[in-house]
């Protein structure tokens, strides 16, 4: 394995997750705002699951996004 390969791989694979995932969540949230699902104070619970089906990762990670 090329380490350094590997690792800019991944760190652009990161990015583009990080970068995407914010536009969507913003979004999503001023959407909902919008159409009165939410009033923009809540606490909202997020998962985010990260899998690579051919080394049998499952990586979940649970939080919650404050609105204020």
């Amino acid at each position: 394995m090329n380490e350094d390969q590997f690792n800019t791989s991944l760190r652009k694979f990161l990015k583009q997750v990080g970068v995407t995932s914010q536009r969507e969540i913003e979004k999503a949230v001023r959407d909902a705002i919008a159409a009165g699902r939410i009033k923009g104070h809540e606490k909202l619970n997020a998962k985010m699951v990260l899998t690579i089906d051919s080394v049998g990762l499952v990586h979940e990670v649970n939080d919650t996004i404050e609105l204020g």
